[in-house]
């Protein structure tokens, strides 16, 4: 296995080491002090599953050290140890922080679950609603701890081997106060960083647990792009191989061998899925080893010297590196020449193997992730499967379970996935829409898919049984559209996901509100709401509508500036707990001031997520803003380059100048400055001053959004682009007046209520009044509600735009 080494450098820098004869503790940043005691004074300095890195530029800290006591001081913490057994008494820290008006300290051995942010959890399997998420590096202490002590670790040669035994304590205290961002990035510096994943994943992902025939899968993925829906990844579920043939030995989850039945011609059947930029998974249940009927059981028999005299199956031993090599190298490697790009590895199995303290899943993630890194080098690597404990976010990307498709199961989700972020896992897949039988409703599997959309990754997955599956047309027609149209939009928004996971792979791509605001509250009121990337906050709808309003409720906070809602262009006040009412269309997506976010300008995207050939760029007035668009060179099919390359392309829009520069690749583009008002625009191109006004602005939407559309060159690879509107442009004052007659109007309530709002609302009357007025008539919430969400939006009293 030693060409599966990888990058560590766990030996600590010297200079931040302090130690006894049982005792050691390292200073590895200005977050991170990491504490061992070993009782035969033999420290760990091999790579565990958590700790890949520990030497790192000596932090400033002091000691004092007598016969019986050590302090250590640094500018977050001070260290008191009596230089015995770590125990509460004896291992105490005071942190600097002012968190707390009566301070912070941790003695060794305490209980920190009852501040603590969370964590995740490995799998969603058998939890209908909430489960428990353990812990994470974040707490609202402004300190953790991540007990290391009983971890795998990695041997000189890159495979893993348990700790020696015996009386043995390995742990890391990280205090960070309310920097939380600080805190991950010192997290991922130990473990490793997360890496980017490849732009094709960050599509529509069509997966069901059904026995497909070879022609109904190729077919079904015809009827997807006739129905103008895109996909990216075809999933294939456990039935690709045989199953319950009477040749095959064991349950017949675990299998190696095409199912020829069902696909006669297995080669033909990728190359059919390649040709329509598809990527393949398929499913891999491996604890059963190979069975004597697999196609490739005498080959990795004979490579591993196994006795095939009786037709004994191969067990399946992960802490073999011999037998992992033939896994990888024979079995494996088999069924990629024949199509496979990436496998999803469904352990389900348990933690134990024969070597106690090795997880097998653990190995599996890891070997899977470093082997597909190795056979595929032109592309980003990815494996698909459960998360395996701190750490496991070096190996995207995740398998949350067989999730429960029930409203509860929905709601926790979005919570879960962000609280994720605490532990550093970033890229989760759940089921979307729900695996197990609940019941069939169709607005919830439409509200799932809008906020698969803004999860890290969507992928459609149903049980074994033809009443669930999820193909957007087996639903009423609402919720097919709404449904349709999301997954478009998913697609569209891979420029903007790709970029930021691609730049930068310090922070993950979903974060909860309090990391952005950690001095705020109200932040961590709202777990179900989070950022999707820097310029996205995104509120799921996760309850039904109100059957008179056609609406549904979000409970939901605007974070301080202001903010414009993607799809229905209402613009916020910042700093507000809000009410959001919502209907089947929309789900509400907050795009702070200072925004800019790339689309794909197609309404209608094509498979695979290749780079666009235009390009629709969201711009919100009011703050400065940035923003570097990154695609992948081995999309195209000219630029024949190592993935790591970009086409980069930067945009800057300077509000006080009312400019926006967008410098770059040339090609088509559509910059769309939402709910802006202007009286003046004017289009530099490399300087040239190339159209005014008259010639480029459109007004459409609802508010109405400055439109500007600059053709590509036609001589120009690169391109530097000017779009000049008036100085310190500002968002419009929107007159919510015919919104709000429509809503009325669907209303399924009496006319003289309808009477009563209308008249109170057209009115002379200051928005004060209105509301007091509004609340005396005593209706339902869900009937003033939406109401009251477009009086109270925005409360500047000038600049008023008519819808």
């Amino acid at each position: 296995m030693e060409e599966y080494k990888f990058a560590n450098d766990p030996l600590p820098n010297p200079k931040s080491v302090i130690s006894g004869p049982q005792y050691r503790f390292t200073v590895l940043n200005e977050h991170v002090l990491r504490y061992e005691w070993a009782e035969d004074g033999q420290f760990e300095d091999r790579p565990s599953t958590f700790a890949l890195f520990r030497k790192f530029p000596t932090p400033t800290f002091r000691v004092q050290d007598t016969d019986d006591t050590l302090i250590i001081i640094t500018p977050l913490i001070r260290l008191t140890y009596d230089k015995k057994r770590f125990s509460p008494g004896g291992l105490f820290v005071e942190f600097s922080s002012k968190l707390k008006d009566w301070g912070a300290s941790w003695r060794f051995g305490d209980n920190l679950e009852g501040s603590n942010l969370g964590g995740t959890a490995r799998t969603l399997d058998g939890i209908d609603g909430r489960c428990d998420m353990g812990t994470g590096v974040l707490s609202r202490d402004g300190f953790s701890t991540i007990d290391d002590s009983t971890s795998m670790l990695f041997d000189e040669l890159g495979f893993v081997t348990p700790r020696r035994t015996g009386d043995r304590i390995d742990g890391y205290l990280f205090s960070f106060g309310n920097d939380y961002k600080g805190a991950m990035r010192s997290f991922y510096a130990i473990s490793g960083p997360q890496p980017s994943v490849p732009r094709w994943s960050l599509g529509n992902w069509w997966s069901r647990y059904h026995a497909y025939t070879q022609d109904e899968y190729i077919n079904l993925m015809k009827k997807f792009k006739d129905n103008d829906v895109p996909l990216s990844v075809a999933v294939i579920d456990m039935d690709w191989h045989w199953v319950k043939e009477d040749f095959v030995s064991h349950a017949g989850w675990t299998g190696y061998s095409w199912n020829t039945d069902l696909f006669p011609k297995p080669e033909e059947f990728a190359k059919a899925l390649h040709d329509m930029d598809l990527k393949i998974t398929l499913n891999d249940h491996p604890h059963a080893g190979i069975a004597s009927h697999e196609e490739i059981y005498e080959e990795v028999s004979k490579v591993l010297g196994h006795d095939t005299s009786n037709k004994d199956p191969v067990p399946f031993d992960p802490t073999s590196p011999t037998f992992m090599h033939a896994f990888f190298n024979v079995v494996h490697r088999s069924l990629e020449k024949k199509g496979c790009d990436f496998w999803w590895v469904d352990w389900q199995q348990g933690s134990n193997t024969r070597i106690p303290g090795l997880d097998p899943l653990w190995l599996l993630n890891h070997f899977q992730f470093l082997d597909t890194k190795k056979a595929i080098p032109s592309s980003l690597p990815l494996v698909f499967s459960r998360y395996a404990g701190p750490g496991s976010h070096r190996y995207p990307v995740g398998f949350s379970g067989d999730s429960f498709a029930t409203w509860d199961s929905l709601k926790f989700q979005p919570e879960f996935t962000a609280t994720a972020s605490n532990i550093g896992y970033g890229w989760w897949s759940h089921d979307i829409g729900g695996h197990l039988p609940g019941f069939r409703d169709d607005e919830c599997t439409a509200r799932w898919v809008q906020y698969g959309a803004f999860s890290p990754i969507l992928r459609l997955h149903s049980a074994n049984t033809r009443w669930m599956s999820k193909e957007p047309w087996l639903y009423r027609d609402e919720s097919m559209s709404a449904m349709k149209d999301i997954m478009r939009f998913r697609h569209r928004l891979v420029p903007y996901i790709y970029s930021i996971s691609a730049a930068d792979s310090s922070l993950p791509f979903v974060q909860p509100l309090y990391w952005s605001h950690p001095d705020a509250d109200v932040a961590y009121q709202f777990p179900n709401q989070y950022y999707f990337g820097p310029s996205m906050v995104v509120a799921p709808v996760v309850s039904p509508r109100d059957p008179r309003t056609n609406l549904a409720e979000v409970k939901a906070w605007v974070p301080p500036g202001r903010h414009v809602d993607i799809f229905t262009g209402i613009v916020y006040d910042g700093n507000r707990k809000l009410n959001l009412y919502r209907g089947l269309n929309d789900v509400p997506v907050l795009l702070p001031a200072g925004s800019i976010v790339p689309l794909d300008a197609a309404l209608v995207p094509s498979n695979g997520c290749k780079n666009p050939t235009e390009i629709e760029l969201l711009v919100v007035v009011g703050q400065d803003g940035h923003f570097e668009l990154l695609e992948d060179r081995v999309d195209d099919a000219a630029g024949a380059a190592a993935h790591s390359t970009h086409y980069s392309t930067k945009f800057i829009w300077n509000q006080s100048k009312g400019q926006l520069s967008c410098e770059g690749r040339a090609m088509n583009w559509t910059f769309r400055f939402i709910a802006a008002r202007t009286n003046t625009i004017k289009v530099f191109i490399d300087g040239e001053l190339t159209t005014t006004r008259s010639d480029l602005l459109e007004t459409e939407g609802n508010p109405a959004s400055v439109i500007v559309r600059v053709p590509a060159s036609s001589n120009r690879a690169t391109i530097k682009t000017v779009i000049a509107l008036d100085p310190d442009t500002q968002l419009q004052r929107i007159d919510h007046m015919a919104t709000l007659s429509d809503l009325l109007r669907d209303y399924q309530v009496h006319v003289h209520q309808k009477e009563a709002i209308w008249k109170i609302l057209e009115s002379s009357q200051g928005t004060t009044v209105k509301v007091g007025e509004l609340l005396n008539l005593g209706l339902d919430k869900a009937i003033i509600g939406p109401i009251m969400e477009r009086l109270l939006a925005d409360s500047r009293k000038s600049d008023t735009v008519s819808e």
